[in-house]
């Protein structure tokens, strides 16, 4: 009995995971820094990822979107650094007194504030507004990439744009 062959759109060819890295590792450093404000924080956040993804790539690079599988890893270790910072701000008060520039090309320091102002945003509302800002994702990639519903994704974005909308407003009248 003669094996079955698939046809040409049957099979997903899988780019190499150096390709792979080489196209996506600046916009993820890109992700994190939005969700972290940390420039050193955020280049390890991505490298972590992309390792994650490049131990297992024979099932990751075969997925529709690898990308969103490593963005949502970038997204959860994002989470995690902001709340073990926290922890760390409210147990040794001299770390509240550092601050970090941005120098990440992709986000110019003129908008700081605006990032200042996203990362001050309920998580999965930075989340979304991030991912839409930085990579143009439709409301669809978004909820898939952060495994909700493509209503509550809309939501987060409607209440972090309300949100914004506010606090950069107040700061234009100071």
């Amino acid at each position: 009995m003669d094996a079955v062959v698939p046809s040409a759109e049957q099979v997903r060819v899988v780019e190499s995971f150096d390709d792979f890295y080489r196209r996506e590792r600046r916009g993820l450093v890109a992700l994190a820094y939005a969700l972290t404000g940390n420039t050193d924080a955020a280049d390890d956040l991505a490298h972590e990822a992309l390792t994650a993804a490049g131990r297992r790539w024979d099932q990751v690079g075969a997925l529709e979107q690898p990308i969103g599988w490593v963005r949502r890893v970038v997204s959860n270790r994002s989470t995690s650094f902001v709340r073990r910072r926290i922890v760390e701000a409210k147990a040794l008060p001299r770390l509240l007194a550092r601050t970090e520039r941005s120098t990440i090309p992709s986000m110019p320091v003129e908008s700081e504030h605006v990032w200042a102002a996203i990362r001050r945003l309920p998580r999965r509302q930075a989340q979304v507004v991030t991912l839409k800002a930085l990579f143009r994702l439709s409301l669809q990639e978004i909820a898939d990439e952060l495994g909700m519903t493509k209503e509550t994704a809309q939501t987060h974005l409607t209440r972090a744009r309300a949100t914004l909308t506010a606090v950069l407003e107040q700061e234009d009248l100071r």
